[in-house]
Formats: C-alpha cells, sequence, structure tokens
C-alpha cells in the first residue's frame, strides 16, 4: 500500500498577527465612526474655502480627521483598560479580554498621532504648530470623567474643534465665525453622549465615575441632553446666518432637527433599551445631512 504524502508544513507568516491585530484595533476603536465628526470639517472647510478645497487639502484633513479620531479612541481604551474590565458591560473589549496586548495599542497611538502630525504638517505652518493641541485635547479627554461630571462637554470640544481645524488648514488663520460651528458640534456630541452614558447609571455610582447621569440621575439627565441639542440647532442657524447661506442650508439644519427629536425620542428615563447601534447610525446621519445640505448651498451660491 503506497504511503500517504505527507502534508507540506505551514509557512510562518509574521504579518498574519500584526493584521490580525491592527483589525482587531480598528474594529475595537470602531474607526467607521470617524464620520461622526469628519462631515464637520469637510462644512468648515468649503465654508473655508466658499466651494471645495484643493485636492490636497481634502486629502490631509481627511487624514488628520482619522489618524486623530483613532488615536483618541484607542488612547481612551488604554486609559479604561481597568475600568472596562470591572464593567460588565465593556469587559469584553478587546484589551481587559486579553485579546490585544496594551502594549499594541501603545504602539498604535503613537503612529496614529504621528500621522496626525504629518498631515497637520503638510497642511500649513499654523496647523502645525496647533497639532500638539488639538491631540492634547483629543487624548486627555479619556481621564476627566474620573474628576467632573462634564466629561460630556470635553468630549463634544474633541470633536467640536474639528470645523475650526479645518478652516485653520484651508486658510492658515482662524475666523471667529467659524466657531459657532465648534459650539454645535461641542452641544451636539455631549449632548448624545450623556445619552449614552445613561447606560453606565449605576456603574459610575459604584466606582465613584463622574457623569451626568451619575450627578443628577437620568431623568434631569435627559433634560439636559435635550438642552445641548437644542442650543446645538440654534448654533447652526446663527452658522447659516452669519455665512450668508440660503434656503438649502436652512433645510438642511431644519432636517438635523428633527433627526435629533426623534433620537431624543428613542430614549426615556424607564427605557434605555434602544441605545444600540442603530441609535449610533442616527448620529451619523445627523452629521453627513448637515454636510449635504450645507455644502450643496455653498457650491449653488458660487
Amino acid at each position: 500500500m503506497p504511503a500517504k504524502p505527507h502534508a507540506e508544513p505551514a509557512v510562518y507568516n509574521p504579518s498574519v498577527p500584526f493584521l490580525r491585530n491592527i483589525r482587531t484595533t480598528l474594529e475595537m476603536i470602531k474607526w467607521e465612526h470617524s464620520i461622526f465628526a469628519l462631515p464637520f470639517a469637510l462644512s468648515g472647510a468649503m465654508l473655508a474655502a466658499r466651494g471645495w478645497p484643493t485636492r490636497w487639502q481634502l486629502l490631509w484633513i481627511v487624514v488628520c480627521m482619522v489618524s486623530a479620531r483613532s488615536a483618541a479612541m484607542a488612547f481612551n481604551r488604554i486609559a479604561d483598560v481597568d475600568i472596562d474590565a470591572a464593567n460588565p458591560r465593556t469587559k469584553m473589549r478587546a484589551l481587559p479580554a486579553g485579546i490585544l496586548s496594551r502594549s499594541f495599542v501603545v504602539m498604535f497611538v503613537v503612529l496614529t498621532c504621528a500621522a496626525f502630525v504629518l498631515g497637520a504638517a503638510q497642511l500649513n505652518r499654523l496647523t502645525l504648530y496647533l497639532s500638539p493641541v488639538a491631540l492634547a485635547v483629543v487624548l486627555l479627554y479619556s481621564y476627566t470623567k474620573r474628576f467632573t461630571r462634564w466629561s460630556h462637554l470635553v468630549l463634544g470640544l474633541a470633536l467640536g474643534i474639528a470645523p475650526a481645524a479645518a478652516w485653520i488648514a484651508v486658510r492658515g488663520s482662524l475666523d471667529p465665525r467659524i466657531l459657532l460651528l465648534t459650539v454645535a458640534v461641542t452641544c451636539w456630541v455631549a449632548g448624545f453622549d450623556i445619552l449614552y452614558a445613561c447606560q453606565d447609571f449605576d456603574f459610575d455610582r459604584q466606582s465613584g465615575l463622574y457623569s451626568i447621569p451619575q450627578a443628577f440621575g437620568i431623568g434631569r439627565a435627559l433634560l439636559i441632553s435635550r438642552l445641548l441639542h437644542f442650543v446645538s440647532l440654534a448654533m447652526m442657524f446663527a452658522l447659516v446666518y452669519t455665512f450668508g447661506l440660503g434656503v438649502i442650508a436652512i433645510a438642511g439644519v431644519a432636517v438635523v432637527g428633527m433627526l435629533l427629536a426623534y433620537e431624543q425620542s428613542l430614549v426615556r428615563s424607564d427605557d434605555l433599551s434602544r441605545l444600540n447601534a442603530a441609535f449610533f447610525t442616527m448620529n451619523g446621519v445627523i452629521a453627513v445631512v448637515f454636510f449635504i445640505f450645507v455644502s450643496a448651498d455653498i457650491l449653488m451660491r458660487r
């Protein structure tokens, strides 16, 4: 009986674990959620350019946005690894579950921070000079819930600086008018982050962590979230007026208002069951809707 041929030994490919870790890291930080702030950054860039910025500017603005957000989320997972391990809702995340090593995620943060600084350097001198400030805001947010209930606003600011940064990327200077959009995004993000934090109400109180729900209770937290979303909407309308935009932009802000109202209707103090993936998709839709209408208005008025 002829002997069976031996199977070829598997060839070790050192890139496989690395690529697997990269994929796991991207899943952990939900990199696709970069869409939350990117449309607002692009809106700021288009307002600055009074149309489309150059392809070079668009490329490096996108690089900066994605790399900064990726660095911030990965850094947040490192900072919160012990908290996540103790929280039943988050204990299966990649770091507390041991799927990723802390050293690998640290390397990822360093590389994405370097990509951000490189992107800033490609835009203009002011963006390069301000890049450490931007990184400080987006990274240090991770520690704020240890000492202030207003950490939601710090997170909002981390995303809210995007349109102002994009303006600087295009113009090389800052126009105070674009700060209306910074306030709008800050309040929008803080509003939905408060809703998200309602899920951890009991855990935050037991662990000594700070949040609006932990400080005021879920019912009042929902009211604060609605107030912040109202302010966000008011700032968007103020932006439209200040920049002399037209009916298309006004219609876009009105649609954003309806989407925010719908988002708020999904959450009640006695029912948080709809704080799921669809809820976060809604925030991506809000950002994209704003960009589509504002950019259409700008292009139509050229």
